[in-house]
C-alpha cells in the first residue's frame, strides 16, 4: 500500500521520495507541536482561574508553539541544503524590502517585551489613540477605546488595533507606569463679589475629604518604575490654585484619582461643591455676562468724583 501510493505521488503529483517523506514529517511533527500545546493548556485551564494569568499563558504556548513548528520546519527542509547561508541571506534581503512593514511590527513587537513600554492591562495613548490595552500581537496591539465623543476618559465600545511599528515614531504616553494615580483638576468660578478666600477654604476641606476616604495611592506604579525611570518627588497633597478669569476668580482644585476614576472622582467633587456653596449667601458661581459698571457709584470711595452720589465728601 505505501509501495502504491509512494509510486501514485511520484507519477501524479512529481514527488520524489524524499519529498514525500519530508511532506509526513513535517505534517507529523506539526501535529505533535500542537498536540502537546492544547494538552498544556488544558492542564493550564484546570489548575488556573485568574484570566489575566491565562491570557499570559494562551500567549507564551502559542508563540513557543510556533517558534518550534518554524525550526522544525526550517531543520526537515534545509538539512541537504548546499550553501544554504546564502540562500539564506538573498531570502531575508528580499524579505525585508518585500515585508518593511510586517518586519518593523516584528520587531516592535520583540522591543514591547523587552521594555515593556505597555502591557495588557495599561491604559496608554498613542498618537491619536487612547484606551486601555487588552491585547499584544506579534504584529498589532489592541486598545478598548476611551475619550473620542465620550467624555471623561470613558470607554466608547470600540476596539482599536494599532500597528505595533506605531512605538517607533510616535510618543506613547502611559496612565498606569509612572504612579498607581494621576492628578486631575476641577475649575471652579465664582464671581469677584463673592468671598474668594472663604471658597477656597471650602474646596481645601472637600479636597482634603476626598483624598482621605478614596485612598488613592500615589507611589511608583508596576513595573519597576522607581528604579527604571528618575522620577522626581512631587507634592501628592490635594491643593487649590486662585487665578482671575474675565468673568471672576477661578479656583482649581487639584487632586490624585485613579486612571479610570477621572469622571467619578470629578462626580464625587462637583456634588459636594455644589451643597458646600448652596449654604453659602457669600459665594456665588460666575459665568460669562454683560453688565453696566457705574464707577461713581460701585467703584471704591477714593475713586467717586466729587459731588457724586457715595462719594466720601461732597460740594454744598
Amino acid at each position: 500500500m505505501m509501495q502504491s501510493l509512494t509510486a501514485w505521488a511520484t507519477n501524479a503529483l512529481g514527488l520524489s521520495p524524499v519529498t514525500q517523506m519530508r511532506l509526513l514529517v513535517t505534517i507529523g511533527g506539526i501535529l505533535l507541536v500542537l498536540a502537546v500545546r492544547a494538552t498544556v493548556l488544558a492542564g493550564m485551564h484546570r489548575r488556573v482561574t485568574d484570566l489575566h494569568t491565562r491570557y499570559r499563558w494562551h500567549k507564551g504556548a502559542n508563540y513557543t508553539a510556533g517558534v518550534i513548528g518554524i525550526l522544525l520546519v526550517i531543520r526537515i527542509w534545509l538539512v541537504d541544503f548546499t550553501g544554504a547561508a546564502t540562500y539564506l541571506g538573498l531570502l531575508s534581503a528580499g524579505l525585508a524590502i518585500a515585508l518593511k512593514d510586517p518586519l518593523a511590527n516584528l520587531a516592535a513587537w520583540l522591543f514591547i517585551l523587552w521594555r515593556r513600554p505597555l502591557e495588557v492591562g495599561d491604559r496608554i495613548q498613542v498618537g491619536a489613540h487612547a484606551g486601555d490595552v487588552v491585547d499584544v500581537r506579534l504584529f498589532q496591539f489592541t486598545l478598548l477605546e476611551i475619550g473620542n465623543w465620550v467624555a471623561a476618559d470613558q470607554t466608547t465600545g470600540r476596539l482599536i488595533h494599532v500597528p505595533n511599528a506605531i512605538i517607533f515614531t510616535t510618543p506613547l504616553a502611559n496612565y498606569t507606569r509612572g504612579f498607581r494615580s494621576i492628578w486631575t483638576e476641577l475649575p471652579v468660578l465664582v464671581t469677584f463679589e463673592s468671598d474668594w478666600e472663604k471658597a477656597k477654604s471650602l474646596l481645601e476641606g472637600i479636597a482634603g475629604d476626598y483624598s482621605r476616604n478614596t485612598s488613592e495611592d500615589a507611589g511608583p506604579g508596576p513595573g519597576g518604575s522607581a528604579t527604571r525611570y528618575a522620577l522626581p518627588k512631587s507634592p501628592t497633597a490635594p491643593v487649590v490654585y486662585v487665578s482671575v478669569d474675565a468673568s471672576g476668580v477661578l479656583l482649581t482644585l487639584r487632586v490624585r484619582c485613579s486612571p479610570r476614576e477621572r469622571r467619578k472622582a470629578t462626580d464625587l467633587l462637583w456634588k459636594d461643591v455644589l451643597r458646600a456653596f448652596a449654604q453659602c449667601s457669600d459665594i456665588d458661581f460666575a459665568y460669562p455676562t454683560t453688565r453696566l459698571y457705574a464707577n461713581d457709584r460701585e467703584g471704591k470711595p477714593g475713586k467717586h468724583p466729587p459731588g457724586a452720589p457715595g462719594s466720601l465728601s461732597s460740594t454744598p
